[in-house]
């Protein structure tokens, strides 16, 4: 439930870090010191962050961040948060602050052309012709896409040379990368282009930033994001919001997430409350997790001697 106390800051910044660890260790304690949630990833390459707090310890996490060497300039994305969008603070330290495992993939160096979500939207308007690629992973864009988006098909963003051969028709036109809040697209985008793709652009600040100042238009359904508000619209209440997610087990009209109850599945998927099993009450994507999970995981009652 959204609470306006609370906010939550979507960032990231590709910068060179030469001392990494050192930079992870004083992101810990600043945001100790505002008692903030979240994860947020360091390496040599830059920041990757989602931090909630409330308003106020936010608002004094930009100022403080302005103030250092590395991270002036970053562009945040805002939105309501709910007070527990995160169980703890994770800062850690990573060789990549979104993992590809591609040699020589620097978004500082080769990347896809910014598109603002202004442009975007005059695109969508005037009836351009351009092609949508949505770099996130097949089970973010369930609950909500851009009309006529090619999905990349992949599970693990480091599956993103799987790219490649469902995109080959399309290297002589125009194509417009887009993820959550546009860290994946830097490299996505970069990646098309390093492949000889000859027209491609990213959405700048990502899809958030698009729905928020067009909520209802040309992207559909929900946002998926990646702590315990699983998702987020705007102007949902509005008649020109829709449900484009479905329920994997019956096929409703649905938007919740839920994970797979069983420890070695976990499949993260759509499913309405109708579906749940009715013995345990749990979330299970197959029946054979659900037999799995009675088997192998669930507690067994303490032996009396």
């Amino acid at each position: 439930m959204k609470n306006p106390q609370f906010q939550v800051l979507l960032y990231y910044k590709y910068i060179s870090i030469p001392d990494a660890k050192k930079v992870r260790d004083e992101q810990q304690k600043l945001c100790l010191k505002l008692n903030l949630k979240g994860r947020v990833i360091i390496a040599e390459e830059g920041i990757n962050g989602t931090v909630e707090g409330t308003v106020f310890d936010t608002e004094k996490y930009i100022k403080a961040m302005g103030k250092t060497p590395y991270f002036k300039g970053i562009s945040y994305k805002k939105s309501t948060g709910s007070g527990n969008a995160f169980p703890k603070l994770s800062v850690k330290y990573r060789p990549e602050v979104v993992t590809t495992k591609i040699k020589n993939l620097n978004p500082q160096q080769m990347t896809g052309k910014y598109l603002s979500a202004e442009e975007l939207h005059s695109w969508f308007e005037s009836k351009k012709e351009f092609y949508i690629v949505d770099m996130r992973n097949d089970y973010e864009y369930i609950s909500g896409y851009f009309e006529n988006f090619i999905p990349s098909g992949i599970h693990n963003f480091y599956d993103l040379p799987e790219v490649l051969p469902r995109l080959e028709h399309l290297k002589n036109k125009t194509i417009v990368t887009v993820c959550t809040g546009g860290i994946r697209c830097e490299k996505a985008s970069g990646f098309l282009v390093s492949n000889g793709f000859s027209d491609v652009y990213q959405l700048k600040d990502g899809i958030v930033t698009y729905m928020e100042k067009y909520p209802n238009q040309h992207f559909k359904g929900k946002l998926y994001v990646f702590d315990k508000r699983l998702t987020i619209g705007f102007n949902t209440d509005s008649p020109d919001h829709e449900i484009v997610g479905t329920c994997m087990q019956c096929g409703m009209a649905c938007d919740s997430y839920v994970n797979c109850e069983y420890d070695m599945c976990h499949y993260h998927y759509i499913c309405c409350s109708d579906c749940r099993d009715k013995e345990t009450g749990l979330a299970f994507c197959k029946k054979v997790c659900k037999e799995k999970y009675l088997k192998y995981q669930k507690p067994h009652e303490s032996l009396t001697i």
